[in-house]
């Protein structure tokens, strides 16, 4: 999705429109041209993407064919932990915003990304090669690097490689036996990304002791909140998705997540629910703390919406209607972004952990910022694989992305202890992010992506 991302914003913007682009993918859902149906069970796969990502659709028009499909908006969130000692609310209102965010099946986006890459571009049959990327040759390479096929490929952006020298470009060869000639490439082949490989570039990471479970289950009306809550093996989420459907993200130890897609249907939806309500400890309920800091706060700046909303309990699944999936979790963040005539966007540079829903977010930051780039590179007459252009995409996004990492292994790390001290530091953390407005209009802001920086930036 990122690197088609990439192509619709370069197709988009004058500057860049007529530099010829190639996608090479082999995913079969690259064929699609038409609305998916509202009127199927939501798929499993989905994103949270935030206002920021909206507006950077709208920008390269592609809100427009989302909005065409199933999506959800939601403008209300409620955080919480087992321990039942604190809670935090969230309202869009809180910031003067809509929305908090939109939750948007991965088929849905891939398949907008597609349509408006259709509308700029005549010849879209001859942009996407469905075939794999064998090898890549630099033109500062003697030997030819060999790769092993993978199912989600990089694109490449060049101008016509008929007015350059094809020494100076790089060269890749297809499964097909075709070889492109390319200025730049970018690498957007996922967190396990042979583009990442072949270039050399390390990366610093670490796999976490948890998988998540991800599908699709059902309630009895329409859910139109964000819910997320911490347990001891991992935060629960539950984010709706249109009608009366709810999207599940359940972070636990991978020998419980091969526990719960193996359980049957009614055991796992029990077990949902339980997660969600009940299971684990009490529900928070206000204290004599919660009315101090009320009271205590209420004259810092003008008091969020969300302060006097009470704690509420999710709305119960009734079935779950989709495949069970489950997936490793781990986090990696490349040494670099780029080299001469390469860049690595989305997961091929940064890996984080689902637990806030950012690492599609961060991927298409990853786009805009890099489309803009090179659309300044060509408006100067730069080569667009100049490592010195390419350096001020790295510059641009490298800080803000390794600040959102630090976040959520932060998180990660103290959500995965039951320690006395800490469960009381983290009723802190929540009372404080509750009633301190300033504060929780901050994490609002970061979250959705209007800041880089997660406290009063």
């Amino acid at each position: 999705m990122v690197g088609l991302a990439v192509a619709c914003a370069l197709s988009n913007m004058p500057l860049t429109k007529n530099l010829r682009v190639a996608i090479i993918d082999s995913n079969p859902a690259l064929k699609s041209r038409n609305y998916l149906t509202k009127s199927s069970i939501p798929d499993s796969r989905v994103s949270t993407v935030t206002p920021a990502t909206i507006s950077f659709f709208k920008d390269i028009g592609v809100w427009e064919h989302v909005q065409q499909q199933r999506h959800a908006f939601f403008g209300k969130m409620q955080v919480w932990d087992y321990t039942g000692l604190g809670y935090t609310r969230y309202n869009a209102k809180d910031v003067g915003k809509e929305y908090l965010g939109c939750v948007v099946e991965n088929k849905v986006l891939c398949n907008s990304l597609l349509l408006r890459l259709q509308e700029e571009l005549d010849d879209i049959e001859n942009v996407i090669y469905p075939t794999r990327l064998v090898s890549l040759t630099f033109p500062s390479k003697s030997k030819q690097a060999g790769m092993k096929p993978t199912s989600s490929e990089p694109l490449s952006a060049g101008h016509s490689t008929e007015e350059l020298h094809r020494s100076n470009l790089v060269k890749l060869d297809l499964s097909d036996g075709r070889s492109l000639y390319s200025k730049l490439v970018i690498g957007a082949d996922g967190s396990k990304s042979n583009v990442r490989q072949i270039a050399g570039i390390k990366t610093t990471g670490w796999n976490y002791p948890q998988s998540a479970i991800i599908c699709t289950v059902e309630h009895v009306m329409e859910n139109d909140c964000a819910w997320q809550r911490f347990l001891p093996s991992g935060p629960i989420a539950l984010l709706p998705i249109g009608d009366n459907f709810s999207n599940i993200v359940w972070t636990m130890s991978p020998e419980e997540s091969l526990r719960h897609k193996s359980m049957s249907p009614e055991e796992f939806v029990m077990s949902v629910n339980r997660a969600l309500d009940f299971g684990y400890g009490p529900h928070p309920r206000p204290n004599a703390l919660d009315h101090f800091m009320e009271k205590f706060f209420s004259g810092t700046g003008n008091t969020a919406a969300s302060t006097k909303e009470s704690f509420e309990v999710p709305p119960k699944a009734t079935g779950v209607v989709s495949e069970r999936m489950a997936f490793p979790l781990s986090l990696m963040h490349s040494h670099d972004y780029v080299s001469k005539r390469l860049a690595l966007v989305g997961d091929a540079a940064h890996t984080v952990h689902p637990l806030a829903g950012q690492g599609v977010n961060l991927g298409f930051g990853d786009a805009a910022a890099l489309a803009k780039v090179i659309a300044e590179g060509v408006s100067v007459g730069s080569d667009v694989g100049d490592l010195t252009l390419l350096q001020r995409y790295e510059k641009d996004r490298k800080a803000a992305n390794v600040a959102m990492t630090a976040v959520l292994d932060g998180f990660q790390k103290i959500y995965s202890v039951d320690f006395g001290p800490l469960n009381v530091a983290r009723a802190a953390a929540f009372h404080g992010a509750q009633y301190i407005s300033p504060l929780k209009r901050n994490i609002i802001s970061f979250a959705m992506g209007d800041t880089k920086w997660p406290i009063f930036s």
